[in-house]
């Protein structure tokens, strides 16, 4: 009977036991699992020949840059998302057939995935920083699916033997034309006769390629540009006001409105009602813009002041910490050379008192910081609230502009409508009745219900938005101060630690003093 290995996921104790035998070795390493090993402080790690199936439970070595998992039974690229300053990644000798799981992994330079099932290279965009791929080995069978490695600008060397495609007769030429800037082919120097060549051989696809690639380039940099400036305007709370997107709003859910629109008359109404709409949303847009100016100005003059106070105060920290020191460390010194047990006890209860006084000294100073920063934020809260009171009243406003353009539009439409309807029950307006606007056009009531609901629909928009508006800046205020009160209680609390662990470091040096003992 033959024994079978049964599959692994990574756990806690795979990840333990690799981590000690892989840390400090000897006495180091004894006393590194005296006090345990913190998963935060390994950067490198061997999970090679573990017989691992599934990768997880990583995330606890956050600051991991070199990881080997080759030699494994592992079928899919997982786990790794966390794993954000790897830079060296060893998946070879798996059994993985797609490439995936990556996009995380930005800063990596060097990814072997050797020996697997894989037969697309895909789903490696995020890896601007690639130098190294090892793709040995695999089932890669297209020529023209190594066209997709050309976005890889850092790119130096590449493994694809073993692969079918390698049997092609034009694969080197293919690849020198292709990919120009490598230096190493399957762990070769790419020979610069060839690279004549296969320029010569694939002038003008590359050409075209080149062209396509810039139109790419250039239409992802309007992407990419268009992005920042939608960021930048959800950041000013204006997203979408600076044009007409808040109007077509109001009549994208409206169907009366909208049948109404196609009668000409109609139609003439609505065209100056969508112009001053959209003017009013484009002042909006202006002065959010300008007011999300203003707050970050705000913000960074708040940062520079708390900046300044705190770096003062550690200042004068550090300088009272000099002054002890040296005028202490002649008196350790001096300690150490005492016979007297006398002198020795009334000389180190000196120091001790010392001691004792830098501590009151330097908790002091953090006092006074603490009601220093304590004025700045209040302050801030004040400005930051002054800041948002002024936001919201002036939007408001433009807001109830739009509401009263609204309103008013309702009352031309109204009053347009009952007297159209008069011409329609007359039979002077066959020609540009459909069946569905003789449906709105039967009695008043009818009429005057299918304005009323087009015109509810509108001012519903039109208080949706303002409200988003509202809710947003005020709860971005909320968690700015939050965020500022947070933090300046962490800052304390780690700064009363430090001073406490450099207090109990000079106490220990007094205790573990070595003195001469008396003759």
């Amino acid at each position: 009977m033959c024994n079978t290995v049964e599959p692994n996921v990574i756990d806690d104790e795979m990840l333990r036991s690799a981590v000690e035998e892989q840390g400090p070795q000897g006495e180091a390493g004894r006393i590194a699992k005296m006090e345990g090993i913190s998963f935060e402080d390994v950067t490198s790690l061997r999970l090679d020949f573990k017989n691992v199936l599934k990768v997880d439970n990583l995330w606890q070595l956050h600051n991991l840059t070199k990881l080997q998992l080759d030699n494994n039974i592992i079928e899919k690229i997982q786990g790794l998302d966390t794993l954000v300053h790897l830079v060296w990644l060893d998946l070879s000798f798996n059994n993985i057939e797609v490439i995936e799981g990556l996009s995380a992994l930005r800063k990596l330079e060097d990814l072997s995935l050797y020996n697997n099932r894989i037969s697309v290279l895909q789903n490696m965009d995020s890896l601007k920083n690639l130098q190294i791929l090892s793709m040995g080995n695999n089932n890669l069978t297209s020529l023209e699916n190594l066209i997709y490695l050309r976005r890889f600008q850092q790119l130096r060397t590449l493994n694809l033997s073993g692969n079918p495609l390698s049997e092609d007769e034009q694969y080197k030429l293919f690849i020198a034309a292709h990919l120009p800037d490598l230096v190493y082919m399957d762990f070769r120097l790419i020979d610069e006769n060839i690279r004549d060549i296969a320029k010569v051989k694939y002038q003008y696809s590359i050409e075209e390629l080149s062209q396509n690639e810039t139109l790419e380039r250039l239409k992802r940099e309007k992407e990419e540009k268009d992005q920042q400036e939608l960021d930048r305007h959800k950041a000013a709370y204006v997203e979408y006001l600076n044009g007409p997107y808040l109007f077509e709003n109001m009549y994208a859910e409206d169907v009366e409105g909208t049948r109404l629109s196609t009668l000409p008359a109609v139609a003439e109404l609505v065209e100056p009602y969508r112009t001053k709409c959209t003017e009013v949303c484009q002042n909006i847009f202006e002065y959010g813009l300008k007011h999300h100016e203003k707050r970050e100005a705000e913000m960074a003059v708040f940062n520079e002041c708390l900046q300044e106070a705190v770096m003062e105060n550690q200042e004068a920290g550090a300088g009272k910490i000099q002054e002890f020191q040296s005028k202490n460390n002649e008196l350790l010194y001096e300690l150490s050379q005492i016979t007297s047990p006398e002198i020795l006890d009334a000389k180190s209860l000196q120091y001790s008192q010392d001691i004792a006084q830098l501590m009151d000294t330097l908790l002091n100073l953090e006092i006074q910081v603490v009601d220093q920063l304590e004025e700045i934020i209040k302050d801030y809260e004040r400005n930051i609230a002054e800041l948002v009171s002024t936001f919201l009243e002036t939007m408001q406003g433009l807001m109830a502009q739009i509401r009263d353009q609204e309103n008013q539009h309702h009352e031309k439409l109204l009053e347009l409508c009952i007297n159209l309807l008069e011409r329609v029950l007359k039979g002077e307006m066959e020609e540009e009745m459909t069946d569905e606007l003789r449906a709105l056009f039967v009695d008043k009531d009818t009429i005057m219900n299918a304005v009323s609901a087009s015109h509810d629909i509108h001012l519903l928009k039109i208080d949706n938005r303002e409200d988003e508006l509202v809710t947003k800046i005020n709860n971005w205020a909320t968690n700015l101060i939050q965020k500022v009160h947070r933090e300046e209680l962490q800052r304390n609390r780690n700064r009363v630690a430090e001073i406490n662990t450099f207090i109990d470091h000079l106490r220990d040096d007094l205790d573990n003093l070595d003195v001469n003992e008396p003759i």
